[in-house]
């Protein structure tokens, strides 16, 4: 039987590890709000496959010493090698590269808003491409909400004409649509360490991007700002490596489905960056569509609506 001391003890444990997780949450919403922000810095003077291809390319050094640092060992198998180079064209070279010329268009705080549609394509394919996760009633509301809020994203003046603007808003819904593409086809990866696979998409990202970038780009001309150097620092070391690294530990002890948070935190962060250090400014449209965005993946994640119907039949018990 437990003293009231142990109660005690148990329930200070119980709370420091909510605010681990919440603290982990709101640093790695941060990290991939500021890859946002670094991409906005860098397409000032730099091209979009050179932008992707330094990301990826330093990004998998690192965690290639992060993995033997750890003791892990990367495997030798060209199945899983080609697997770990279809997750990485998923995973980082559609995404990255739709994003990046994207934000050449438009700004990087409505970008972030609508990559924070990921988790509605995310369950329409799971739906059709798996037997676990079918529509539910309240999973179909947030999707037909969330497009409403896309709807209102791209903005009523789209219906005259595509302009540019158009086109790099479709860019990023692209990266969302492949980005849930990679969340379906990375369940066949669960016998690996997340890290392992995380290094191996990104060395098959670097390889695949490596002539792209070197055939369209020709980076040897190019003379970008220190500015932008740093940018791409930060985009691949704070932005990719790091982040990685703490989507995995929030993974462990917190649950996939509580990595969905990270996605309301994002666009905050990086709308704060954008209005602070590129002088951006959103229209009262990109507002409206991210209240809705936000309400339909509420309306997915079906939890904070649990909650309210199991307080709402305790107090109707009470009464």
């Amino acid at each position: 039987m437990k003293t009231q001391k142990n109660i005690r003890e148990s329930a200070t444990v119980n709370q420091i590890m909510g605010f681990q997780e919440w603290g982990l949450i709101i640093i790695l919403s941060i990290l991939w709000g500021g890859s946002f922000f670094f991409v906005g810095v860098a397409v000032q003077d730099m091209p979009p496959l050179t932008i992707v291809l330094c990301r990826v390319a330093l990004a998998s050094i690192l965690l290639l010493a992060a993995v033997y640092l750890k003791g892990d060992r990367m495997p030798s198998s060209l199945a899983l090698w080609g697997g770990f180079i279809v997750m990485g064209a998923l995973n980082n070279l559609i995404p990255f590269s739709l994003i990046v010329w994207g934000q050449t268009h438009i700004e990087s705080g409505l970008a972030s808003i609508l990559n924070g549609t990921t988790p509605i394509f995310s369950v329409i394919l799971a739906h059709f491409l798996t037997k676990e996760e079918r529509l539910t009633t309240n999973r179909m509301s947030g999707v037909l909400i969330g497009w409403v809020g896309v709807a209102v994203l791209i903005g009523f003046n789209s219906l005259r004409g595509f302009g540019i603007e158009v086109y790099g808003q479709i860019a990023v819904l692209g990266a969302a649509l492949s980005y849930a593409c990679a969340a379906i086809y990375g369940r066949r990866f669960k016998g690996l360490s997340p890290l392992v696979v995380a290094t191996g998409m990104l060395c098959g990202s670097t390889i695949m991007m490596t002539p792209m970038a070197l055939f369209v780009d020709q980076p040897w001309n190019l003379s970008p700002s220190i500015y932008s150097m740093a940018a791409l620092f930060g985009l691949a070391a704070i932005s990719t490596s790091l982040a990685y690294i703490i989507y995995f530990r929030v993974l462990s002890i917190a649950g996939p489905t509580n990595l969905l948070l990270v996605t309301f935190l994002i666009p905050l962060s990086a709308i704060l960056l954008g209005v602070m250090f590129l002088g951006e400014r959103l229209e009262w449209n990109a507002f409206v569509g991210m209240g809705l965005v936000f309400t339909g993946l509420i309306a997915i994640d079906g939890r904070l609506l649990d909650r309210f119907q199991r307080k709402e039949k305790v107090w109707y018990y009470e009464i």
